[in-house]
Order: structure tokens, then sequence, then C-alpha cells
């Protein structure tokens, strides 16, 4: 897509437009993402979940602990591609410990907030009980 842009000092000129901002505007809108909050005696919504908790299938489940223990975040695609999902922007960036994947597809972990660099990545129906001192900051999950 080509936008012309016109300067008042010279002829007009064609410049590229980027579409990557609508896509991944889009992208960011159609991702189902849960969270369940921490253990809590009065509370039947907050609590502490274990690894059989996690979602059957088509989830990349985040753990705030080493071996799948503490809070949970989960996330899936809900669109036709695989999307990009922001732990910073929902409160999880650097918590991730450990994580479990239920998607037949590989997953992968991104210590940049964009899911940009090198990936960490999380094979298909697979788990990782511990990232050592990586602290992922934006997760890639494939389509549902």
């Amino acid at each position: 897509m080509l936008q012309k842009k016109t300067d008042s000092a010279g002829p007009a000129v064609t410049r590229p437009r980027r579409a990557w901002p609508l896509l991944v505007g889009a992208a960011l809108t159609t991702p189902l993402v849960l969270l369940a909050g921490p253990a809590t005696a009065d509370s039947s919504e907050a609590r502490v979940t274990s690894a059989a908790e996690c979602p059957s299938s088509g989830s990349l489940c985040l753990y705030a602990g080493t071996t799948f223990t503490g809070e949970r975040f989960a996330v899936s695609s809900s669109g036709p591609g695989g999307v990009c999902v922001s732990l910073v922007d929902h409160g999880w960036g650097g918590r991730a410990q450990s994580a479990i994947n239920t998607h037949s597809g590989h997953a992968a972990m991104f210590a940049n907030d964009d899911c940009r660099g090198e990936p960490y990545p999380v094979p298909g129906n697979s788990s990782l009980g511990s990232f050592g001192s990586f602290t992922p900051k934006s997760v890639w999950v494939p389509a549902g």
C-alpha cells in the first residue's frame, strides 16, 4: 500500500505505507487470555492452580513458580493465525518461571515485550519445569 505525502517546498513523494501496525492491532484483539489469581480462603475465583488444571488442548500455561506451581496465566489464539501476547501488559512481565504447552504446535517466549529477538521455544505437547535465568516478557502462541 502506498501513501502520497506532499510538502509545500517540493513535489509529491510516494512512500510505502506500513501495514504491520494494523496487523499487530488486529492480532492483539483476538487472543483469549485467562488468568487465575492467588489462593485465598474466601474466594472461589482466585486460586493457585496445578499442572493438571492447564486446559487440555491449544493453550500455553505459564506458572509463577518452577515445576508448575503458583499463579497460572493461560493464553491461546482464537484467530486463524498465531498471536503475540505481551506479558507486561497483563502484569506477567518477568514473572513466569515454568510452562506447559498443550497445543500440538510450538509456542515461543521472548525476552522483549514485542515477540522480537531470539525465541525461547516451548515445543508442542511439552512442559518446561524451569526457565533458569530467562525471564519472558512476551509469548507467541500458534493458532488453535
